[in-house]
């Protein structure tokens, strides 16, 4: 068996298999953990706390701690809701409040820049979409991948033009 011809064009990148999913694995166990854990720890110091004594606690003042818990919960539960789902047709981002659909022409370049805190896309119509899905915090070597990928599936499937060597990836 022999090797690739050196004279051959380099093999076109593996492309994942569609549909694909990309978010921010471990940001996302983290916040709902700390989620889970803060519901769970506040809503039973609210059950537990005495009702007489010196410093009783008022069943409203049990309701408000409860409550609390379940709004901040719900806020770190929302910071987790970020990814980026790609099929054939094109990729629908969700962002913490948005959730947008684009078709792969309208995708001109995929960016992830030293510093950036999550992907950027580039837009045929001149505007710039944040992917909140693919951020590099705390998983750096999986959000770079996850970068190429979407960079991989966007030059393959898009119809937009390569981006200028002159701009940085």
């Amino acid at each position: 068996m022999t090797g690739p011809d050196p004279g051959s064009p380099p093999a076109a990148p593996a492309l994942p298999a569609l549909p694909v999913t990309f978010r921010p694995a471990v940001t996302r166990a983290v916040l709902l953990t700390m989620a889970a854990a803060l519901f769970v720890t506040l809503t039973t110091v609210a059950a537990l706390m005495p009702a007489d004594g010196a410093a009783p606690w008022s069943t409203g003042d049990r309701v408000t701690v409860g409550v609390t818990a379940a709004l901040i919960s719900a806020v770190l539960a929302l910071l987790s809701r970020p990814k980026v789902a790609a099929d054939a047709g094109g990729l629908t981002v969700v962002n913490l409040t948005t959730r947008r659909r684009l078709a792969w022409a309208e995708v001109v370049e995929v960016r992830l820049r030293e510093g950036d805190a999550w992907v950027h896309l580039d837009l045929a119509d001149g505007t710039t979409l944040a992917v909140m899905g693919i951020q590099p915090g705390i998983a750096r070597q999986h959000a770079l991948r996850d970068a190429r990928r979407l960079r991989d599936l966007a030059r393959t499937l898009g119809e937009a033009r390569d981006p200028s060597p002159s701009r940085p990836e």
